[in-house]
């Protein structure tokens, strides 16, 4: 008797996921599972790696295979914005062509930060070519833009809303209008970017946490605010809207956005990832409380690399309340069951449970 086939919503990891513990990952997850089948297409694993492969030799650039089975982890090396790009668009992509598609049925796909890029390739808007190029130079335009980014928490211990922690934030954003914005709103935490003066005396003046927060995130710049306004021009010039196609499957944007399969305004959909998505505040709570409301799915999938998005995609659900879920315990409890309703790749055992 066939199973039945479950449906699932994908996200995306963004920039930073691909750390030490990430090392050999990529190519020791094609090797369990070299081939994979969506609908009536085959897909060899290791073809599409040594296409990835080729597109960055030929940008003068280390191929991935060569940074996920160097000896070493090198910071210098594996955490270089355009080295660092590739490894989380490849490992994502891949991992997303690895999942049983006869077992789980994709109803959406959104990402974090740098994962709309991997979401985008993963709903089949570029070519492998294209988005191999793609991730590769915005990593470089963004990463010689200005200022800081830096994380810290809005919620408590069990992940419930923390109204103290919140009023905090405001407060330093307020304090500087034009030179501090929020980032990212990504679950339990608020991102938040600017110059390097003004994240330097939100840092100071913000309440510590944990011993751990506010925490600069090295290497990077005041990504997702108007800081990016000259990498998002120069992409827009460089890259032209024949590149984009039509969605096969609907994309949950950073503003919680739908772009429906099949039709797309290809010169929105341009204009939105070069543009808008580089230089505006990404809202990853929004675009996960949105694919769940819409799309009710019967699974979360996260993908690799790295096994971080768990936390802040369980908190954004806690925001809304999503099915009673309201604590972390609760959470914790829930994942428990024999197929977990968030399902990470990056994690083993349940990828042994996703993978066909």
């Amino acid at each position: 008797m066939a199973t039945e086939r479950k449906t699932a919503l994908i996200v995306c990891p963004g920039r930073g996921t691909y750390n030490k513990p990430e090392l050999g990952s990529i190519v020791g997850s094609i090797s369990a599972s070299p081939s994979t089948k969506i609908g009536d297409n085959k897909a060899n694993l290791t073809d599409v790696l040594h296409q990835i492969d080729a597109v960055r030799d030929q940008l003068g650039q280390p191929t991935v295979t060569a940074l996920d089975q160097a000896p070493l982890f090198k910071t210098s090396l594996h955490q270089k914005p355009e080295n660092a790009a590739a490894l989380i668009y490849a490992g994502g992509y891949l991992d997303y062509l690895s999942i049983d598609h006869e077992r789980f049925e994709v109803v959406g796909i959104t990402g974090n930060s740098m994962g709309w890029y991997t979401a985008v390739a993963s709903a089949g808007c570029w070519d492998i070519d294209t988005s191999t190029r793609l991730v590769t130079n915005m990593a470089q335009l963004t990463a010689g833009g200005e200022g800081a980014q830096f994380i810290y928490p809005i919620v408590d211990s069990d992940w419930r809303p923390h109204q103290g922690y919140i009023d905090a934030v405001n407060e330093q954003l307020a304090r500087f209008p034009d030179e501090l914005k929020m980032s990212i709103r990504y679950g339990g935490y608020a991102v938040l970017a600017g110059s390097e003066q003004a994240c330097t005396e939100a840092v100071k003046s913000l309440p510590r946490v944990d011993d751990r927060f506010p925490m600069i995130l090295p290497g990077h710049a005041a990504f997702h605010t108007h800081f990016m306004n000259d990498a998002s021009q120069q992409a827009l010039d460089l890259w032209p809207q024949a590149a984009f196609r039509a969605p096969q499957v609907p994309l949950i944007d950073g503003r919680g956005h739908i772009w429906s399969p099949h039709v797309v305004d290809k010169a929105a959909l341009h204009q939105y990832t070069l543009g808008h998505q580089v230089t505006q505040t990404y809202d990853f709570t929004r675009a996960i409380q949105t694919a769940v409301k819409e799309f009710a799915p019967d699974h979360i999938i996260l993908l690799g690399p790295g096994a971080g998005l768990g936390g802040a995609v369980a908190q954004a659900l806690i925001e809304m309340n999503w099915q009673g879920l309201n604590s972390k315990a609760e959470f914790a409890a829930r994942q428990q069951a024999d197929t977990p309703y968030v399902l990470s790749m990056g994690l083993p055992e349940q990828r042994a449970l996703v993978t066909g």
